[in-house]
């Protein structure tokens, strides 16, 4: 074939806003807004700071050209597609607020502000926005790399999102202060004891600024 003398521009580097993805996980007024179905884990989320820290963290995404993504669980009022194979399924369906498709409780909950640019994914069963969805496709057709997880719960969906991500062959972090769950002491075990062996821990607050930094250098104009 012949040869044009030019060289295929290299891919971004991991940790690159071009090839980094901020992903929201269950996010949603259902969950940690108001009207939760789970009352306890949203007071956590609102009383520790985490939702403004999570919001922020989309404002500074925005600015830097992260792309974002919020990961929504949800279930058809039928319930065709959920799984039952779970106490934890089994539970939600029992529960006085459903998060039923089409409902304000699968809305992405306030302050995030979400963006014209941003992708809202949806599920209808298991209990990573990984498994089994479009998501690693979407990323993969996006150029990422590298995957930030924030939102709730410790307990169950925000480690299965960090083991999904590494077993695809993500670079996983994780803004210690930017997800919660029930109890507090129970989502600092499993961040030092479990996600620090497989994704970078890091801060809100690092997080922003090298993001402004990184905006900030991206911006037309003299630098």
């Amino acid at each position: 074939m012949p040869q044009s003398g030019r060289r295929p521009a290299d891919p971004p580097a991991p940790g690159a806003p071009a090839a980094t993805a901020l992903l929201t996980v269950e996010f949603q007024r259902g969950v940690v807004g108001e009207a939760s179905a789970l009352p306890e884990l949203a007071r956590e989320a609102r009383d520790s700071g985490m939702l403004a820290r999570v919001a922020a963290l989309v404002d500074a995404a925005h600015g830097a050209g992260v792309q974002v993504l919020h990961a929504v669980a949800e279930r058809r009022p039928d319930g065709r597609g959920t799984g039952a194979n779970a106490r934890l399924f089994r539970a939600a369906a029992r529960l006085p607020v459903r998060q039923l498709t089409g409902s304000p409780a699968v809305e992405v909950a306030p302050p995030i502000r979400v963006a014209e640019e941003d992708l809202v994914v949806r599920r209808l069963h298991g209990l990573s926005p990984l498994a089994g969805t479009g998501v690693d496709a979407l990323l993969r057709n996006l150029g990422i790399r590298t995957l930030v997880v924030v939102g709730v719960s410790a307990n169950i969906a925000v480690p299965n999102t960090v083991f999904d991500a590494v077993n695809l062959g993500y670079e996983a972090v994780v803004p210690a202060d930017a997800v919660a769950g029930v109890p507090a002491a129970y989502t600092a075990d499993v961040l030092r004891h479990t996600l620090a062996l497989v994704a970078t821990l890091t801060t809100t607050d690092a997080l922003t600024a090298r993001w402004a930094a990184e905006g900030a250098a991206n911006a037309p104009g003299p630098h």
